[in-house]
C-alpha cells in the first residue's frame, strides 16, 4: 500500500500528512483538532502550546484508559475460554480421548 500525502487543518493551521489510509488519517486529524478546540474554548487565554500540551495529555489519557479496558476484556475472555475448556475436558469420560 502506498502512502498518500493529504492536507488537513488542525487548530487553524494546515499540515501535509502522509498515511496509508486517507480516511483514517483525516479522522485522526479531526480528533486532534476537536480536542484542541475543546480545550481552547474552556481556557481561551492560554497560549497555543499550553492548549496543545493539555490536549495531548487528554488524548493520551483516553488512549491509556482504552488500552486498560482492552486488557481487562482480554483477561476476561481468556478466563472464560479456560473455564469452558476445563468444563469440556471434564465432560469426557475415560477412554473418550480416542474420539478426538
Amino acid at each position: 500500500m502506498t502512502t498518500k500525502s493529504i492536507k488537513v487543518k488542525i487548530f487553524g493551521a494546515e499540515y501535509p500528512l502522509r498515511g496509508d489510509n486517507e480516511d483514517f488519517t483525516r479522522r485522526v486529524a479531526e480528533n486532534v483538532d476537536r480536542m484542541l478546540m475543546k480545550i481552547h474554548e474552556k481556557i481561551p487565554e492560554q497560549p497555543p502550546l499550553t492548549v496543545a500540551v493539555l490536549s495531548a495529555l487528554n488524548i493520551t489519557e483516553d488512549l491509556l484508559k482504552e488500552q486498560a479496558r482492552h486488557h481487562d476484556n482480554m483477561m476476561l475472555v481468556e478466563s472464560e475460554v479456560t473455564k469452558l475448556s476445563n468444563y469440556l475436558d471434564n465432560l469426557l469420560l475415560p477412554g473418550d480421548e480416542q474420539l478426538l
